[in-house]
């Protein structure tokens, strides 16, 4: 049992490998060969694997991925790239191939996407029904802007700063962010022998890959991380990471479990509100405490988002 363990583990660190570089390299070719040599698998068990793991193929993962980046970038008026500079940005051959793609995977076409993002986000997103009942479009996706506005205003002073590199020791998630927790619980029962809790010092960090509004929840991906300063011998599915230092969002909040998602799209809103663009990079939150021993469960967390 113990080696069927340690061979478990081996085959979620390559294809954690695999993730990482193809998380990296959308715009490239990025073919199964090439992506079985990273894995260090042939092409065959590299495919059966990756598929058993993450639940769709590498080519479907790919793809999702590349269309889940484009429809991100749709969602913010003011946009400087075209639909064909996007495309070619993200990976995708031609335009025609992109389109269909896209709406295979939404349902509709990327300027139809578009056009329904914006307008709601512009307009809040109110209709009428037939019954004469408010419901709200695209309701996972947007909030009230200004209620959102207004609860920012309360929360924080949002800063625009430069943010030193953080050494992180971490291990991936997928499925809701609010059931990463669990995850956090695993690095730290691995850390904790190693001698790398060392609260407050050692802080918590969560680095969040895809966004509610374009990514279905069953597939998201993020990181429960540690910062370490000292280089760490990892095994098994624990991995490294490095936040290179950078030009960051920060909003620094004391919120509940329940209000992490308005911080989240409060501070996304801030963003084309101020005039600031996004930038690749990591959006991850810092946290100052455990909210869970708080008397009040507040979390004292700093959400960082990168832009230039």
């Amino acid at each position: 049992m113990q080696k069927g363990n340690q061979q478990q583990l081996l085959y979620i660190h390559r294809i954690n490998k695999v993730v990482e570089y193809i998380e990296n390299n959308l715009d490239a070719d990025l073919s199964l060969e090439e992506l079985s040599k990273i894995a260090c698998f042939s092409s065959f068990h590299f495919h059966r694997i990756f598929s058993a793991l993450l639940g769709e193929t590498p080519n479907g993962y790919i793809t999702r991925r590349r269309i889940e980046k484009i429809a991100g970038r749709l969602f913010y008026p003011g946009k400087s790239e075209s639909l064909t500079q996007l495309a070619h940005q993200y990976g995708f051959k031609s335009i025609y191939s992109f389109s269909r793609a896209f709406r295979k995977f939404y349902g509709m076409s990327a300027t139809e996407f578009q056009k329904k993002g914006q307008s709601e986000f512009s307009k809040i997103g109110k209709i009428e029904n037939k019954k004469g009942e408010n419901k709200v479009s695209f309701q996972k996706y947007f909030y009230s802007m200004d209620n959102l506005k207004n609860w920012l205003q309360m929360k924080t002073k949002v800063e625009v700063k430069e943010m030193p590199e953080l050494k992180l020791v971490h291990l991936r998630h997928q499925g809701a962010y609010s059931e990463i927790g669990k995850t956090y619980e695993k690095l730290m029962e691995w850390a904790g022998p190693r001698g790398l809790l060392n609260f407050p010092k050692t802080k918590m960090v969560g680095i969040y890959y895809d966004s509610p509004r374009v990514t279905d929840e069953s597939k998201m991906q993020s990181s429960a991380c540690l910062t370490v300063d000292r280089d760490v011998e990892i095994n098994g599915e624990i991995g490294k990471r490095t936040i290179p230092k950078g030009r960051f969002a920060v909003g620094s909040f004391q919120i509940k479990v329940e209000e992490f998602e308005k911080a989240w799209n409060s501070m996304t809103l801030w963003i084309p509100e101020n005039n600031f663009q996004l930038r690749e990079g990591h959006y991850h939150e810092i946290y100052h405490n455990n909210g869970k021993q708080h008397p009040e469960g507040l979390f004292f967390v700093d959400i960082c988002i990168p832009v230039k």
